[in-house]
């Protein structure tokens, strides 16, 4: 019948193999899979770009930088942290030196050496003169004086004066020094000893400048400030004074000063301080100036070393080793040694500075609108 051959055909097609089974044509007559390799795909291979970064939601990255400074500051506050454990624990082991004399809270360093026991103290006097210079000028004289081996004393000044207060302690405690001690004392203007500087500097035996140094500006001078238009064209505000008399705010940072001001001011404060600066000029310099000579100079005016000598105020041009020979040679003794009295040094002290607050507080704006009676060279004016 057609039907059978026809399923028979069917059969022979698949059967290849003569095995009976339903084996693909690429396989062999022995059943095996055929050894022949599949021909070569020709489907190309595909590179995909990686897909570009997404934008950070907007205000992430203002976070993230704020975040970031935090993490800064929470490592430097650490580290600050840790530093000051450290000098704490430096400064117990050292021992505090709040309520010691002069001595215990300095340190002596040598200058100079020298071969016998006797010493040279050499007391500084740098910068502005206020309350806190005469402070540390005081600790210094008191370590000197608290040492037996100080034969002599070289005050070093490097300074354009300062407060008349100030000034007026410095010169009252070299004085008590010398008629406590009876030892000699040598002044060193050291780049400048002006005003309030050369106040201080009267008050020893001899003053010697290096040839450099400016010295003089005998007299006094206040600042005053007036505030009255800014606070009314600019601020807007008008300030209101009650008072028990006339010249109870005589002057004041509210009102210009008037003729009348001035001359009560010069009355009553500049002409007693310069009085007394010329008083004590000529107590110290009176075997080699007469108080006449001394008011022709004390005009203001600044001088320099070889000037000044030529004028009587200082008595010799030199440098520190000069001061240092006299030193000696008043003290009878050149082979004395050279020694300053320093603080010592501290993490504390380094952390107390820093601690020191850049605004303006309180008692800083009262100081600066408080007029104030100096002992100055301004060379700013």
């Amino acid at each position: 019948m057609d039907i059978d051959n026809k399923s028979f055909d069917n059969q022979d097609d698949t059967d290849t193999c003569g095995c009976g089974c339903s084996c693909s044509p690429q396989e062999n007559a022995a059943g095996q899979a055929s050894s022949v390799p599949p021909p070569p795909s020709t489907v190309q291979p595909v590179f995909q770009t990686p897909p570009a970064p997404q934008p950070a939601p907007k205000g992430t990255s203002g976070w993230r930088i704020f975040l970031n400074i935090l993490l800064v500051m929470s490592i430097l506050g650490n580290i600050v942290l840790v530093l000051a454990v450290i000098g704490l624990a430096i400064s117990m082991a050292l021992g505090s030196t709040g309520g010691l004399s002069g001595k215990d809270k300095l340190v002596e360093k040598v200058l100079v050496e020298g071969s016998s026991k006797q010493k040279i103290a050499v007391i500084n006097v740098y910068g502005i003169i206020d309350d806190e210079q005469y402070l540390h000028f005081k600790d210094q004289l008191d370590a000197a004086s608290d040492d037996s081996d100080v034969a002599a004393m070289i005050v070093r000044i490097a300074s354009p004066g300062g407060s008349v207060s100030a000034s007026d302690r410095i010169y009252n405690q070299i004085i008590k020094y010398r008629e406590k001690s009876g030892k000699p004392v040598i002044a060193f203007m050291q780049t400048l000893a002006a005003s309030g500087g050369y106040y201080t500097a009267v008050a020893a035996d001899t003053i010697i400048a290096e040839p450099t140094a400016i010295t003089g500006s005998i007299g006094v001078i206040m600042s005053h400030l007036s505030i009255k238009d800014l606070l009314e064209q600019k601020l807007g505000i008008l300030p209101s004074v009650v008072k028990s008399g006339e010249k109870k705010d005589w002057p004041s940072m509210f009102t210009p000063m008037t003729d009348d001001q001035k001359a009560y001011i010069n009355t009553k404060l500049i002409d007693p301080a310069y009085q007394r600066f010329v008083d004590l000029v000529f107590a110290g310099r009176q075997k080699q100036l007469t108080r006449e000579q001394i008011l022709k100079l004390a005009d203001g005016s600044i001088y320099g070393a070889i000037e000044a000598k030529k004028e009587k105020l200082i008595d010799d041009v030199g440098y520190f080793e000069d001061a240092v020979a006299a030193a000696r040679d008043k003290a009878g003794d050149k082979n004395a040694a050279v020694v300053e009295f320093e603080k010592p040094y501290s993490l504390m002290s380094v952390f107390g500075a820093q601690s020191k607050s850049v605004f303006l507080d309180k008692q800083t704006v009262e100081k600066m609108l408080t007029p104030q009676l100096l002992y100055l060279w301004d060379g700013n004016n």
